[in-house]
């Protein structure tokens, strides 16, 4: 046998091998491991090493089959099994990886350190197996309790399974043993925030703007958006998450923008049908969904082809099959690695990507650090900027994102002229409204609604919703569910304010119909702030309820103001808390007011640019061209307004 040297037999060979690889030679590793095979196509050994060398080169897929010929030669190889496990993973094919990484520990439970046994039960609780995934957890806990990730991972679980009292334990925790991990801290706010636990939110939020303004740690993004922070305080902890978070999931090769360019064409400015994907985990019964839907429906195909990236779950719902039939193709790349993606997407000849997720729920980093198609756009799913450079343009309007907020934005801000959030004209609107009783409302008195996620809900902010039910005798608030234990805080809450409990009523999950119907019920919305309504101002004002908002400084604070001005109801906006609860109490009081808001939104369902989606629709397509026109004329991002139709 002969490579550059010759070697007396393949385990010698694989010992030197083994030495270039512990120098950093990987490549010549790799060569030396094919020259065996090439003698010795059995040998476990060297197509194990190929595949470690062809990971630490980032040959992920070529490393990946590697390790499948390995565990085919050797199956109680737990090293293989471990390996094989990860790149499974980062494909997305959980199940496939969750199983290998049980077995790897079943073959070698000696082998089974805290950080594998964590990476299996993180991967069951994304599968949804949230009551095996906490067994695993708990055993990585005990069998390593000083162990940050244990604890933190831990922290997800119960997250996921509805525990969010238990789950603020286990981050605070977690930051305890690692005060590094300032992640830790943030999840321990959000997880606070989500059962309504105030209890120690001064100090949480006084730490996590610390960390912000310090740049010693990280910050989540969307937590950002919950507390009282500013435009340049979101802008500069998304800039270090991204650094610190999201370019590591980057895969090694960049992908060239110019070779896909000159592969895709360059469509003239006043021809040429543009292809656009839409990549989100949201296709199904979603909020993004719900607005999103006949957006993909209307695009002009004449001028525009739409395709769809979905790595979230197909839920077999009315929505999914809707969704599936608006674009003109629809991948399902659950399971795809960023590579695979971009072949996808350059197969489809994609001109612009939009990414409809940005930093929430379910997003995937790998995809969010790549350049994936020449011109990519942040949209919808996330009010604030991504903090790097794969994103070249946000969408945004007048109110949520001014010319002057530029500076807070690595992204170039396009401006549209009424909203910059769709909205679907084919909402249920005919579902039978229930009666009072059904819901838990009192026979007759005011009803204040505010069914904006609980996590929205601050101390500041309750305490001026309870200063308006003591202002208007006889008023109810109702409230979205916000679990057993969130609920019990927000009575003793209002207890503590001086409200009796009794006046707050939950409002359990309902399909989206029926939850729609229930609008009907309420006097009055009350906003959320500083992280307003989105879907649910717009479902408010769809179903003609009025609402009551502050605008802020930030986008995500700034939501609701504009869907208001679009839908015809700009007085209904206020810059303050004190306005606020004046003007809550004062259309309390002025029932006339009232109805004639209720008159003019239901008008507004067939007249306003908010819920005038084809409007949007061409709005939209006239920015997508100025973007593409842009790129095929060698120029680089700017800022625009889109003109009025």
């Amino acid at each position: 046998m002969s490579t550059a040297r010759h070697f007396a037999s393949p385990a010698e060979a694989l010992g030197y091998a083994l030495m270039l690889h512990q120098n950093g030679r990987h490549a010549e590793c790799g060569a030396v491991c094919r020259a065996i095979l090439a003698v010795k196509p059995d040998h476990h050994g060297a197509s194990f090493l190929l595949g470690v060398a062809a990971f630490t080169l980032g040959r992920f897929e070529e490393s990946r089959r590697h390790f499948a010929v390995t565990i085919a030669l050797k199956p109680d190889l737990a090293d293989a099994c471990f390996n094989l496990a990860l790149l499974l993973r980062r494909r997305g094919r959980l199940a496939e990886a969750a199983a290998l990484q049980a077995r790897a520990i079943r073959l070698a439970p000696g082998q089974a350190d805290a950080e594998r046994i964590v990476a299996l039960g993180a991967m069951l609780r994304e599968l949804g197996r949230a009551a095996a995934g906490r067994a695993v957890l708990r055993r990585a806990a005990a069998q390593a309790p000083d162990d940050t990730e244990a604890w933190r991972e831990s922290g997800h679980a119960l997250r996921d399974a509805g525990e969010p009292g238990a789950a603020a334990t286990a981050y605070g925790r977690a930051y305890s043993l690692d005060p590094s991990r300032t992640e830790s801290l943030g999840d321990r706010l959000h997880a606070a925030l989500s059962h309504c636990d105030w209890s120690t939110y001064d100090d949480l939020c006084r730490q996590v703007l610390a960390v912000i303004d310090s740049g010693r740690g990280i910050t989540l993004p969307l937590l950002t958006l919950l507390i009282d922070t500013s435009a340049a305080q979101q802008d500069r902890a998304a800039r270090h998450f991204h650094r610190a978070v999201v370019q590591p999931a980057a895969v090694p090769q960049a992908v060239a923008t110019a070779p896909v360019a000159r592969a895709l064409g360059a469509p003239s400015g006043d021809g040429g049908r543009l292809t656009v994907a839409y990549l989100s985990a949201d296709f199904h019964e979603h909020a993004t969904a719900y607005l999103a839907a006949e957006l993909f429906e209307l695009h002009d195909r004449d001028r525009f082809r739409v395709v769809a990236c979905s790595y979230g779950p197909d839920d077999g719902s009315p929505t999914r099959r809707r969704l599936e039939a608006a674009f003109d193709a629809f991948h399902d790349i659950r399971g795809c690695d960023a590579e695979q993606v971009q072949a996808t997407l350059a197969a489809e000849g994609v001109h612009i990507l939009v990414d409809l997720k940005g930093y929430t729920r379910h997003v995937r980093f790998d995809l969010l650090a790549c350049r994936l198609a020449p011109v990519q756009v942040a949209y919808l799913g996330y009010p604030g900027t991504m903090g790097g450079d794969a994103f070249d343009y946000v969408i945004g309007d007048r109110f949520v994102t001014p010319p002057d907020h530029q500076p807070h934005y690595r992204e170039r801000l396009v401006i549209m002229p009424d909203s910059y959030q769709v909205n679907d004209r084919r909402r249920p609107l005919d579902m039978p409204v229930p009666d009072r009783a059904a819901c838990g409302l009192p026979p007759d008195g005011f009803v204040f609604c505010a069914f904006n996620a609980p996590f929205k809900i601050t101390p500041s902010l309750f305490g001026l919703w309870m200063r308006v039910l003591a202002r208007v005798p006889g008023s109810v608030l109702w409230l979205q569910q916000a679990g057993r234990d969130g609920a019990n805080n927000l009575r003793r809450e209002a207890a503590r304010r001086g409200v009796d409990p009794g006046r707050l009523v939950f409002a359990p999950h309902r399909p989206q119909a029926e939850h729609l119907a229930r609008y009907r019920l309420a006097d009055l919305f009350l906003d959320s702030f500083p992280y307003t309504g989105h879907t649910t101002v717009s479902d408010a004002l769809w179903m003609g309820l009025p609402v009551v908002t502050r605008i802020g400084d930030t986008f995500a604070s700034r939501v609701a103001a504009s869907l208001l001005n679009a839908a015809g109801l700009p007085e209904t906006v206020t810059t303050s808390f004190d306005g606020y609860e004046a003007l809550a109490v004062r259309l309390a009081d002025d029932p006339a007011t009232l109805a004639g808001y209720r008159r003019r939104l239901a008008a507004a369902r067939t007249t306003a640019p908010l819920f005038d989606s084809p409007r949007f629709t061409r709005h939209l397509e006239r920015a997508y061209r100025t973007m593409w026109d842009r790129h095929t004329a060698g120029l680089p991002p700017a800022s625009f307004t889109v003109p009025s139709l």
